[in-house]
């Protein structure tokens, strides 16, 4: 069963430039938005452990709301981690303060891949209760899904925790390659089911969060990573939604990332907007502010937005965003000021 479908969502300035068609405006909305930079969510996250949280349907609709009540972006991002579904699964691992993802037992053999279950609809029914809740509330304005991409999760369950130089993770690419694409084929599998319970359950569109894909050459990702993210985003095409690409520091990858099958590919702050539009083939690009730019004058700020919508204007469609997540250290103020100028920047400037 899926979710009724708001008509409201047809003109969505965000949808209509994921499909590469005219919205009535630049549509902006920040990765993270729903997060630490909030007063509000400081305030019902307050003892409660992220993974919990992830897990509370009530809790999830609540914090996902906050940014759109507060600064009317144009899409709201689904409160959750890219490591919730192997927590669902019944991986055994937590979210440290302070440090991230760590798991009790890293994966190193084909028995270890194995004993990974794959994710069902049954694993997450939170996820349902939440996205359905959310997609009542929000009316119009879309939501987008999520989940974490094959190699930045395999990362995470090959290494025990975060890494800088992603040594171990390479090492089994390299060297125990049938480990490797067991693992990888798992992820995707349960990244794939995952995306699906949020479509649905009503979620409007998909974006797929390759964190760590920069540590990789072009032909590394092509051969072992690209096939993987491919099916992914295949399988999510399927359910007939918008799909986005992103990653961190992937200057090299863009052109390979939307032949991965996205529709739009999300731009890190360290490469120009126009650069990144000549790489990425008809597609739309997505971003790409730089986050630090929030703490400087407004009217710097400001001026700089600009020029990454006047850039964004040459691609196939632009959706507005930071070059990557929201500093918890950000003035809530100055995002709520960067919405209104976007959304109000030069509104009947043709797109072509």
């Amino acid at each position: 069963m899926t979710a009724t479908v708001d008509p409201r969502l047809a003109d969505s300035a965000f949808l209509r430039a994921a499909r590469g068609e005219q919205p009535s405006h630049t549509p902006v909305w920040f990765m993270r938005q729903a997060g630490r930079s909030l007063p509000e969510y400081l305030r019902v996250r307050e003892g409660i452990g992220m993974l919990d949280s992830c897990m509370d349907a009530d809790l999830v609709t609540e914090i996902t709301l906050q940014p759109v009540r507060r600064y009317g972006v144009d899409a709201a991002i689904f409160f959750s981690d890219i490591v919730l579904p192997l927590k669902a699964v019944g991986v055994d691992l937590d979210i440290v303060a302070g440090v991230g993802p760590v798991v009790a037992s890293p994966v190193r053999t084909l028995d270890d891949v194995a004993a990974i279950p794959d994710l069902t609809p049954e694993h997450v029914p939170f996820i349902t209760q939440a996205v359905r809740q959310l997609v009542a509330e929000l009316g119009g304005t879309p939501l987008i899904g999520f989940a974490g991409a094959p190699f930045t999760v395999a990362s995470y369950l090959v290494e025990g925790g975060p890494s800088k130089d992603h040594a171990r993770t390479k090492a089994m690419m390299f060297g125990a390659p049938e480990v490797w694409a067991a693992l990888m084929e798992k992820i995707a599998g349960i990244a794939s089911a995952y995306l699906a319970v949020q479509v649905a359950a009503g979620a409007s569109a998909v974006q797929l969060f390759d964190s760590w894909a920069g540590a990789l050459t072009p032909d590394d990702y092509r051969a072992s990573v690209m096939p993987y993210s491919a099916r992914v985003l295949g399988e999510a095409g399927a359910l007939g939604v918008p799909r986005i690409h992103f990653g961190v520091g992937t200057s090299n990858l863009l052109g390979a990332m939307g032949e991965a099958g996205a529709d739009v590919v999300g731009v890190d702050w360290r490469t120009p907007l126009d650069q990144a539009i000549g790489q990425v083939g008809d597609r739309a690009v997505q971003g790409n502010l730089d986050p630090t730019l929030v703490f400087a004058p407004t009217e710097v700020m400001l001026e700089r937005a600009a020029a990454v919508i006047r850039s964004g204007r040459a691609a196939k469609g632009h959706i507005f965003n930071l070059g990557h997540g929201v500093i918890p250290s950000t003035d809530p103020d100055q995002l709520a000021r960067l919405t209104e100028f976007v959304q109000g920047y030069e509104p009947g400037l043709s797109w072509t």
